[in-house]
């Protein structure tokens, strides 16, 4: 009995694991050949039975590549000034490596420091930008395990270029163009400070108006010319009142110089500031002879106000017509009549018509170096840098 026991346990030792578990003569049938703990310890030993083994891992290339070892990898660090030595915080520090398209970037702190850990050894180039300055590059190489401080590179300020325009206020522009005006003269002589060759012409304030004026009374063509006028009328014993010889040519020559004077502050600046019309001439220079013509005719009755658009000359009438009453004070009394006046005004109106005529077609031909006006006249611009 004891002896087939024991040949049933020497056949039991030789089949394989699955026999010995649930094969017929396994150790679940011969638990009287094993006892229960050793049969604990048999499935203890065997813990990945009936268990698919899992997949084999595959590393990954580029991985492999770009990640080194710990014990290789070192840092960089640096601090981003200006050219004074003084610290920059929010500089953009871009770290780029040689042959890769990867790239690593860090901001300045505080203190103007910047940090990269965890680096691959090797060549680097740093690429430094900050707002207000010029991007600066640093380059190095990076051994193993090392702690590389970069030298300090110092940020230009960068160099801005700026157009500025510099645009004048409409009374520098009207200052501006009464100088042009003053300039004006018929053979470089004769002065015609009253048109203006520009078609857009900034309105002239009271005080420039009187300006003007003031200008052409007291240039000494306009006393040449009064002279020559006083000459001509006691040639002709105009206004025979004033007598003959020195005294009625002083008288003659007073009277003339007045009336020019009463005319040009009353029509060209009194009335002018008080009505806001410009006493000038615009010179159109351009469109059909036909269209210049009735415009220079026009302009005898007609004027441009301050405000950009074209009224009745009243300025123009009424002073005539108040420097013909003030004669009255200075003329004899046989030359003082109101209808004379009306008719003078009248006559002032044909005169200032035929003038404009001249003003259209010709006097600009004799006026030497007439001014040009372009939109950039009082316009500039010049290049800045902080």
């Amino acid at each position: 009995m004891n002896s087939a026991k024991k040949a049933s346990c020497k056949k039991s030792s030789g089949p394989t694991l699955w026999r010995l578990v649930f094969g017929r003569g396994s150790l679940l049938r011969a638990g009287t050949c094993l006892p229960p703990l050793c049969f604990l310890l048999v499935l203890c030993a065997f813990p990945t039975l009936g268990q698919s083994p899992p997949p084999p891992s595959i590393p990954d290339p580029a991985a492999q590549e770009h990640a080194p070892a710990p014990s290789s990898a070192g840092t960089i660090n640096g601090t981003v000034v200006d050219r004074t030595g003084a610290v920059i915080p929010g500089a953009r520090v871009k770290l780029s490596r040689g042959g890769s398209s990867l790239s690593q970037e860090a901001m300045s702190d505080s203190d103007g420091q910047f940090f990269f850990t965890g680096v691959a050894p090797g060549p680097f180039q740093l690429t430094i930008t900050s707002a207000g300055f010029t991007p600066q590059t640093s380059s190095g190489t990076l051994h193993p395990a090392e702690d590389y401080t970069v030298p300090p590179v110092p940020l230009a300020v960068a160099n801005v270029a700026a157009e500025v325009k510099v645009a004048m206020t409409p009374v520098e522009i009207a200052e501006a163009e009464i100088k042009d005006e003053e300039k004006q003269r018929v053979f470089g002589v004769i002065p015609n400070f009253y048109v203006t060759y520009n078609s857009a012409a900034a309105p002239l304030r009271p005080k420039q108006k009187f300006e003007l004026a003031w200008k052409a009374t007291l240039d000494p063509i306009n006393f040449g010319l009064t002279g020559a006028i006083a000459g001509i009328q006691q040639a002709a014993n105009a206004f025979g009142g004033y007598g003959q010889g020195a005294q009625g040519y002083a008288k003659r020559y007073g009277a003339s110089y007045a009336d020019s004077a009463i005319s040009t502050f009353v029509g060209g600046a009194i009335l002018p500031s008080f009505l806001k019309q410009d006493p000038r001439y615009f010179y159109k220079g351009t469109g059909s002879r036909h269209s210049r013509f009735f415009y220079a005719i026009a302009n005898a009755v007609i004027c441009k106000g301050d405000n950009g658009h074209w009224q009745a000359n009243y300025s123009s009438m009424l002073g005539s017509l108040a420097a013909g009453g003030l004669s009255n004070l200075y003329y004899p009394e046989s030359d003082r009549d109101v209808t004379i006046t009306f008719e003078n005004t009248f006559i002032t109106v044909g005169a200032n018509a035929a003038t404009n005529l001249l003003q259209e077609f010709v006097i600009r031909r004799l006026t030497r170096n007439p001014p040009t006006y372009t939109p950039q006249n009082y316009t500039a611009s010049a290049p800045t840098q902080p």
